[in-house]
């Protein structure tokens, strides 16, 4: 099977080529534009691996011309930040450019080429109003839901299901993913493309790019390890706030299973992929772990809101195991060392990947 790999040289696509060009279980096209502060760091590693990379942007169909025939696609081009299009550093145009328009651009590619189509999407399609009110209480230094509230339907203290309510608000980045699930669901359904839409939780690992507003656990790693300034933001300034944990190679048997079963049923089309509540982790508690591993170090508080937070998402992944006997295999801890080792060895990292 030939795979087209959008966002190739980001970290969730380079994890995923990478894997599959060492295993040469599929021939690889990796598509690419490169505005990512820190993706021309994986170009040459995928080259030398065999990966056809294609210098373009997903958001020009002329771009996308070139493009070989594929077998299947998987969307893992975004920008991923749930602040992205009212922080100041990114257009709100930009932002429906890149995660909506890129994705039409790639549908309309599968239709031409009656290729399978796979979008990374994300658990930030789930509402955010019901989320931050949900009844929190401390325990051991992370938030957990109240143990004698009344949650709501798609809830529980296993995490949010795929059921759990989708309605506005869930911000600009949100809409942007979760309208893209939809075309590729409508596009599926009619031009009879084999689609899936795996929502994921937090995508965490080795070489992910850090910043304060995405890839949080490596930029936490980092920024401890060189004595960076660090901020609990809300929340009363307690670091409380959770979220669960996936490294994206476990994945890859999800994604094989998936390109096997083309013809799945409507129901299975939607799964939360995740750590779930066994790798749940707060930052205070992450706080303790980098403590332990590299030395004490300040944490200031920023008790100000920040647009769109919520003090507890966590994936319920029970559909993803039911569905595709799928579970994920490498816990919280290993996936903190993986980084940790990968911080150590890469000094300058989060210069590497600081805005432009």
């Amino acid at each position: 099977m030939r795979i087209l790999v959008t966002g190739v040289c980001g970290f969730v696509g380079s994890t995923l080529a990478r894997a599959w060009a060492e295993s040469g279980a599929h021939s690889l096209v990796g598509l690419d534009n490169f505005i990512r502060p820190g993706s021309e760091a994986n170009r040459d590693a995928l080259k030398r691996l065999g990966v056809k990379l294609v210098h373009g942007d997903l958001r020009a169909p002329s771009d996308l011309e070139s493009l070989p025939a594929c077998d299947w696609v998987i969307d893992a081009a975004a920008n991923p930040s749930v602040l992205a299009g009212v922080d100041g550093k990114t257009s709100s145009r930009q932002l429906i450019e890149h995660n909506l328009l890129g994705t039409v651009n790639m549908l309309e590619y599968c239709k031409a080429h009656r290729a399978g189509f796979t979008l990374l999407s994300t658990s930030r399609v789930y509402a955010i109003a019901p989320l931050a009110a949900l009844p929190m209480e401390e325990h051991r230094g992370a938030f957990r839901p109240r143990a004698d509230a009344d949650l709501p339907p798609g809830i529980s203290a296993a995490g949010v299901t795929e059921t759990f309510t989708t309605a506005a608000p869930i911000s600009l980045y949100g809409a942007t993913k979760l309208a893209s699930e939809t075309l590729a669901l409508e596009y599926g359904e009619t031009f009879g493309l084999p689609v899936f839409i795996n929502r994921c939780g937090v995508l965490a690992g080795a070489g992910q790019f850090g910043r304060p507003d995405q890839g949080i656990f490596a930029y936490w790693i980092n920024s401890w390890l060189r004595r960076r300034p660090l901020r609990y933001i809300g929340f009363g300034g307690t670091g409380h706030q959770v979220r669960d944990c996936l490294h994206p190679r476990d994945l890859l048997p999800a994604l094989e299973t998936q390109f096997a079963a083309a013809k799945a049923d409507a129901a299975s089309r939607i799964t939360n992929f995740a750590g779930g509540a066994p790798s749940a982790i707060s930052l205070r508690q992450l706080s303790a772990w980098c403590a332990e591993r590299f030395g004490p170090h300040a944490v200031d508080a920023d008790l100000t809101p920040r647009p769109f937070d919520i003090p507890w998402m966590v994936l319920d992944a029970a559909k993803a195991e039911r569905t595709w006997q799928w579970r994920p295999v490498t816990p919280v801890i290993a996936i903190l060392e993986e980084i940790a080792e990968h911080a150590r060895l890469n000094p300058a990292w989060l210069e590497l990947s600081a805005p432009l």
